[in-house]
């Protein structure tokens, strides 16, 4: 199997203010790294957006204890759609899964945090246990435990290791995500009955392959994706903009999107976005582009071109003249925290 992804980059998460949203996921998920923060107008996205460009701002900030980051993203010239209370099953991005180093510490630092909800944790199937957390804006997130770390900073929680999904074809759902991004461990497949509801829940993998220059970053990939069996689930984004409130994609950091490409169309997944060229943002810059899965649910694909080391001197790595499958040094991943969340 070829390898064409190194790990997650980011999910996105649209709110109404991205300060108040950057400080809230640096207090809950330990998000305190700062990679950018980037005013523009949306033109690539205009497909999403009701054929019109709005201008945005994006911060995308880590948790460098491990796993991917937040791209916290806000509209600046339209008032964004309220994101819904959404159930599990209902089709698109129904969670980001963050990975804890110990579920208990996790759970009981969280539980005290006032505006949130958290339920218990939960023990299922050949499932790592588990629990489940609602934001101050009604996000949910699944809280797993992990062993799978970067750095041995002094905290119970990492960043993103994947997502949730509610899939209406479970068939056509792994075809793409397994065969097609090369998730492709399938660590569970059941059905179970919950609060009434029968899904069934199949569980993907994929280790870290040491390939990519964040690759000891990002970790290893978990998604499960969810299918609502006897009932009609609803549409998460039904009649919604991408960057209205709540999950818009999930991004995955990408070593060869040409490569990529060629093998999505061979399964007859086509880019709907391709930026083609560099795009900037504000220090960073790279190809992206966005290929939606069965249901419709955007995944975004990254090809990172450049990274800031040391913004402030204007230290950059140009990751177009190294290898693309070399990873970088932990020291010179570790100079990323230099910018902090203030």
């Amino acid at each position: 199997m070829h390898h064409f992804l190194s790990g997650i980059q980011q999910v996105g998460i649209g709110v109404k203010n991205a300060t108040e949203a950057m400080h809230l996921y640096k207090a809950l998920f330990g998000m305190d790294v700062l990679i950018f923060d980037d005013v523009a107008p949306a033109s690539l996205m205009t497909l999403y957006t009701g054929k019109t460009i709005f201008n945005r701002r994006a911060i995308l900030t880590m948790n460098l204890k491990g796993g991917g980051g937040f791209e916290i993203w806000q509209f600046l010239d339209r008032e964004p759609l309220n994101g819904g209370f959404y159930s599990l099953g209902d089709i698109g991005i129904y969670a980001a899964i963050l990975k804890s180093n110990d579920l208990q510490v996790s759970y009981k630092r969280l539980q005290k945090i006032p505006g949130i909800q958290v339920s218990e944790i939960k023990s299922e199937k050949q499932q790592p246990d588990y629990f489940w957390l609602q934001d101050n804006y009604g996000n949910t997130f699944k809280i797993l435990a992990s062993t799978n770390w970067f750095s041995s900073k002094k905290y119970d929680l990492g960043g993103v290791v994947g997502a949730v999904f509610g899939v209406s074809n479970m068939e056509k759902s792994l075809l793409f995500y397994s065969k097609t991004l090369g998730i492709d461990t399938v660590l569970y497949d059941y059905m179970i009955t919950e609060e009434g509801n029968t899904y069934r829940k199949v569980g993907l993998h994929k280790k870290a392959t040491g390939k990519g220059a964040f690759n000891k970053l990002l970790g290893d990939v978990t998604i499960e994706l969810v299918q609502l069996l006897e009932k009609t689930p609803a549409t998460i984004y039904k009649d919604r903009f991408w960057g209205d409130c709540g999950f818009i994609h999930l991004c995955f950091d990408v070593l060869d999107m040409d490569a990529l490409k060629k093998h999505a169309e061979e399964s007859e997944f086509y880019f709907t976005v391709d930026s083609l060229n560099t795009f900037e943002m504000d220090n960073a810059s790279g190809r992206f582009c966005y290929v939606e899965d069965p249901d419709g649910t955007l995944i975004e694909l990254v090809e990172t071109h450049k990274v800031p080391i040391l913004k402030k001197y204007g230290w950059f790595l140009d990751l177009r003249k190294r290898n693309k499958e070399k990873p970088l040094p932990n020291w010179m991943i570790k100079m990323l925290a230099i910018s902090k969340v203030k």
